[in-house]
């Protein structure tokens, strides 16, 4: 008996998967090492975008749009919302009050990410453009700021939320030009694959390009 997918999904829905899993792994790690599981949430973004230039290379799928916002939801939505709760519960452990919000939000931040997922998929996929923070962009955001150490729950709690309306909004990105994905990239590569001070440093790097994109991305960037 042949699977079903044989014939019908293409190289560019295989990283998909591969990102899909990335998240499923990241949502696991939050609950052993924040730290790595916030690395492979920024390794599941890479892949994301490596879907799209292997796409580009060898042709996309029917089936290719959906499965890159079902993949989303796992490293995007549901990883990173249970990385602000790990540290939540962390460092908030016996506040039950204090949790319980800090775990709302995320919820909330899932459900933004989950929305604005399909918006993409239904009205933006085929566009240079798109309405709304990406979830790619504000899972990075999340994870390069706990690697940096900003790991006081307020201060993420307070993000997430900030980011789940922003993923709402009205905001038009455009596209990353390649050069500039690719600068990304490098950095964000770095901030994997390099530790202590000088893995520090990259994930700052990554920090500061991102949140550049976010601020300045709408008004700035059109090329």
């Amino acid at each position: 008996m042949r699977p079903r997918f044989v014939g019908r999904l293409g190289p560019a829905d295989v990283v998909t998967a591969g990102n899909a899993a990335l998240g499923f792994v990241a949502a696991v790690l939050t609950a052993v090492d924040v730290h790595l599981a916030a690395k492979v949430i920024l390794l599941a973004a890479m892949a994301d975008g490596l879907d799209g230039v292997v796409a580009r290379r060898y042709g996309g799928t029917d089936a290719g749009p959906y499965l890159d916002s079902l993949a989303d939801v796992a490293s995007f939505g549901v990883a990173p919302a249970l990385l602000v709760v790990a540290v939540v519960r962390e460092m908030w452990g016996f506040d039950r009050v204090r949790v319980v919000v800090g775990v709302g939000v995320a919820a909330l931040f899932v459900a933004a990410a989950v929305v604005r997922l399909a918006l993409y998929t239904a009205y933006d996929s085929g566009s240079d453009e798109t309405i709304g923070v990406p979830t790619t962009l504000a899972a990075t955001i999340l994870s390069a700021g706990v690697l940096v150490g900003f790991v006081e729950p307020m201060l993420l709690v307070g993000l997430s939320a900030i980011m789940a309306a922003l993923m709402l909004s009205d905001l038009c990105y455009p596209d990353l030009h390649a050069q500039d994905a690719l600068v990304m990239g490098a950095v964000q590569g770095l901030a994997i694959v390099c530790s202590g001070t000088v893995g520090e440093g990259f994930s700052f790097g990554l920090l500061f390009l991102a949140l550049g994109y976010l601020f300045l991305g709408p008004r700035f960037y059109w090329g």
